[in-house]
């Protein structure tokens, strides 16, 4: 080994040797606490990899922030996460630096900007490009570092993550530690590209190979990175080359790869060379080794006594942590100021981003063609005129990769308003949405939040087909952690986007497509508005109509049709679909005592179908017919419009199921 042409101090020495052996031994004793059963779920440690982290992460600051993967025990550790809390998070107690919540792949910690563990291959890289987008807007001088296998090369949100983060020059230090095998398969049988430095080189991004094994080599390649971003704010690209010596996980067999080929590179692994060479070197001896092993031994064994002495969460709080417990203090309501303007619901949701932009230099808009086009449905059109394209940020067609830009760009003080073209299309964001932005207040025991609005159309009627047109709210309602919000007025178009901006947790805002035309008069002084009720629009005293989004104007008229049969029928507007207002639900059928469901949705597990069920499980002694559900049809959405209408619900649909539900179909 010939260490890179730097000046080694024996106390540098001893502490670059000092930390990889602390990650290996704390390592060891973990993969014993296994066998023991102590320590459960996947475990997958670093043994083979500490010259990596030993060699970069003690260059950063304070400040910087770090994205891990699930192998990530020994960067918490060198971060300076105390070695109890870590040891205590492996063990699942409540004294643990994600509380208990995350284990061994979601280690969490605020106080040192360690943004955890990604159990997603892949997915924390564009979490990190929006850490860094938001330093970047907020000019902080940070830098985000963001480690990730070579197998996450192969996910599009890598690719996506390296366009972003050139496109948009972020300062971003990514980390590729290789060590040859995604799992079980070998590089070469993944990659047709092998040289994974190439695949962000690319894209324009400055980039080198570093013997991932040599630890004073990784840290001057970091220095070099790390004084280019902070000199240019731009990113940079470490392809570090490593080898694991343990399996993938403790579950792991290793029956893809030779003992032989294990033992060669464990002869050439990071601390054996190191200390070899200081040794030969005479800048430490072997008392000084003998030292580290003693404190480093007793620093575990303090560790393991800690966390075997903590206790448990208590099942009491299993339900903590899943959404802020501070929420913010509700709007104060607009004064209506009597005069009223003709709008579109279009014109609407564009008045309702512009207020929140006025309001708060930190709301951006982004998304695919928000900027010069004005966005598919025109509705941010003019607005980059007004606010520039900083602030109404063009992304390319990479919708998982620009929403977790936008959820890192929250995350860090950021107010993004994430535009996804349609709600087909969201389910290319859909790991980004539920496995960082919907959980990560809960894994990481409520240390970090995800501020961040995303809003996208739903729903047929253009004539769009099936790729363009469906209702999926309701998926979206099944996930814990998001608020999902469907105005349907030209009041809550408007005001619901900045009370959504104050929330402390991610909001869903779905805008139907056939409302986007919808004219009304609206009150020139309307404002923000509540979203956590339901709003009755009609009431009534013979059936309940529980609907929202673009369904509710054909709900209010077959309520119309049914007046004129002497049936008065009260319309619920959900407005928002999580979390559901019970409590106007409920009370709306013990009155009525009997109600239909009208929901745009797949009748096949449905938001109707939660619905009915919580109707009959709070009030179905108060009811005098079962619940009734007006849903789309079980096939994809046709092209056809006859085949589009009869596909979803209708004025006539509505009207039928209420009457049978009165006994009068």
């Amino acid at each position: 080994m010939t260490p890179a042409k730097i000046r080694l101090s024996r106390d540098h020495v001893l502490n670059l040797l000092g930390a990889m052996m602390r990650v290996r031994k704390f390592e060891d004793k973990c993969a014993e606490l296994y066998t023991q059963e102590k320590i459960r779920g996947f475990l997958h440690l670093y043994d083979g990899e500490e010259a990596i982290a030993a060699g970069i992460i003690p260059l950063l600051a304070p400040d910087d922030r770090i994205v891990a993967t699930y192998r990530e025990h020994g960067h918490a550790l060198i971060r300076g996460v105390p070695m109890t809390s870590v040891m205590a998070e492996m063990y699942g107690k409540v004294t643990g630096c994600s509380g208990g919540r995350g284990g061994s792949m979601h280690i969490f910690d605020k106080d040192r900007n360690f943004y955890g563990g990604n159990a997603i291959v892949g997915g924390g890289l564009p979490l990190a490009g929006g850490l860094a987008l938001g330093d970047r807007m907020q000019d902080s001088g940070n830098v985000t570092t963001c480690f990730f296998g070579e197998g996450a090369v192969a996910e599009g949100e890598f690719h996506e993550t390296m366009n972003l983060a050139q496109l948009w020059q972020v300062p971003a230090l990514f980390i590729c530690e290789n060590n040859g095998y995604a799992m079980g398969t070998a590089l070469g049988r993944s990659e047709s590209q092998t040289d994974i430095h190439q695949k962000a080189a690319s894209y324009g991004i400055p980039s080198e190979v570093v013997d991932g094994n040599d630890v004073v080599a990784v840290e001057a390649a970091a220095r070099r990175a790390l004084a280019a971003i902070r000199e240019t704010a731009h990113p940079y690209f470490l392809e570090c080359r490593t080898y694991r010596f343990r399996a993938h996980s403790m579950f792991d067999a290793q029956l893809y790869r030779d003992k032989a080929e294990v033992e060669e590179w464990r002869k050439r692994g990071p601390i054996l060379r190191f200390r070899t060479w200081a040794l030969a070197a005479g800048l430490i001896h072997d008392a000084d080794i003998a030292d580290l092993e003693t404190r480093i031994d007793a620093e575990i064994a303090d560790a393991v006594e800690f966390a075997e002495k903590s206790d448990w969460e208590p099942v009491a709080n299993l339900a903590r942590h899943v959404v802020a417990e501070d929420q913010p203090a509700k709007p104060d309501p607009a004064v209506p100021s009597g005069e009223t303007v003709e709008m579109t619901y279009r014109e609407a949701v564009k008045q309702g981003i512009r207020d929140a932009m006025i309001r708060d230099d930190g709301v951006f808009l982004m998304g695919e063609d928000v900027g010069a086009y004005g966005g598919c449905y025109a509705v941010s059109k003019g607005l980059m005129d007004e606010f520039g394209p900083d602030r109404i940020r063009d992304t390319p067609l990479s919708e998982s990769g620009f929403t977790g830009f936008g959820i890192g760009a929250a995350a860090v003080g950021m107010r993004p308003i994430v535009e996804l073209m349609t709600v087909n299309f969201s389910l290319l964001a859909l790991d980004q949405i539920m496995n960082t932005a919907a959980t990560i207040r809960h894994m990481s025991d409520g240390q970090f939040g995800v501020p961040v609005v995303i809003r996208m159309a739903t729903g047929a009627g253009k004539q769009l087909a099936a790729q363009h047109s469906h209702s999926l709210e309701g998926w979206y309602a099944h996930i814990p952690g998001l608020r999902v919000l469907t105005p349907a007025t030209l009041e809550d178009a408007r005001g619901m986007l900045w009370t959504a901006l104050m929330d402390p947790d991610p909001v869903l805002i779905f805008e139907n497509v056939m409302l986007y035309n919808r004219s009304d008069q609206i009150d020139s002084n309307a404002g923000p508005v509540d979203i956590d009720t339901a709003a009755i629009r009609r009431p009534g005293r013979d059936i309940s109509l529980i609907t929202y989004g673009g369904s509710l104007y054909k709900t209010l008229e077959a309520a119309e049709e049914l007046a004129r049969d002497g049936i008065e029928a009260e319309v619920i507007d959900l407005r928002v679909l999580r979390p559901l207002d019970d409590a106007t639900i409920i009370a709306s059928v013990a009155r009525t005592r009997r109600a239909v469901i009208v929901d745009e949705g797949w009748r096949s597990g449905s938001l109707s179908a939660e619905i009915a069920a919580r109707i009959h499980e709070q009030a179905f002694w108060r009811m005098d017919a079962p619940v009734g559900r007006v849903c789309a049809a079980e096939v994809p959405i046709p092209y056809p419009k006859h085949l589009e209408d009869a596909s979803i619900p209708q004025v006539s649909t509505i009207v039928a199921a209420a009457k049978s539900a009165l006994g009068k179909g």
